[in-house]
């Protein structure tokens, strides 16, 4: 089996690889340090696995998702992140991904879930699977985030983090204007004027 980790900590990646060494077959295991290294290895080497990381300095985790499996649909995505809320997790199964999970998730859980993945199968910590019930059984309205498309929630989160027009505009190869539109779009749905409340928000909601 081939692995790909991508993580922009190497001491997380060493660790990943140490835990998946104890797999029982002989795998091979190749590392990124973010999504340019990533989308690069996969242009030359075909993976069974790639285990990846929701926050990359250079790309949105959930928008390398999306690339991964457009391009090379039979490679298995395994989501890791600091973040269990549920919002993260359906977007992320909804994008592609065949399971997700936090960073503090046991080393038995890890092999256990790259074993699943790898038989095709998708896989949730209870932890997730909890909050996602709890999302289905909510009877209060949803948050307004649900409201917004991928490339808006995408572009929320950029602004939410501080990012500029221009410097969005380059990370996701559209042009300033075209990014500008979105944030109006988002402004609207959301119902806020100022970046800063796109801020206050998604820090309210375990968003950043």
């Amino acid at each position: 089996m081939k692995i790909l980790i991508c993580d922009d900590h190497k001491i997380v990646r060493d660790g990943l690889r140490q835990i998946l060494q104890q797999l029982p077959d002989e795998n091979s295991i190749e590392e990124a340090g973010n999504a340019r290294e990533a989308i690069s290895i996969l242009e030359n080497q075909q993976f069974d696995i790639l285990l990846l990381d929701i926050s990359l300095p250079d790309r949105n985790g959930l928008e390398v998702l999306e690339s991964v499996k457009s391009t090379w649909p039979s490679t298995n995505v395994l989501m890791l992140s600091m973040h269990p809320q549920e919002i993260f997790a359906i977007r992320s199964l909804t994008l592609g991904a065949s399971g997700y999970l936090t960073k503090d998730t046991a080393m038995e859980e890890l092999l256990m879930a790259v074993t699943k993945v790898s038989e095709g199968n998708k896989y949730l910590p209870q932890t997730v699977e909890d909050l996602l019930v709890q999302h289905l059984d909510q009877d209060k309205s949803a948050p307004k985030h649900e409201s917004l498309s991928h490339r808006e929630f995408e572009i929320m989160i950029n602004l939410a983090n501080g990012k500029s027009l221009l410097e969005i505009g380059h990370e996701l190869s559209i042009s300033n204007k075209t990014v500008g539109t979105y944030r109006s779009r988002i402004m609207v749905k959301m119902a806020f004027t100022k970046n800063i409340e796109l801020t206050w928000y998604c820090m309210e909601h375990g968003l950043i």
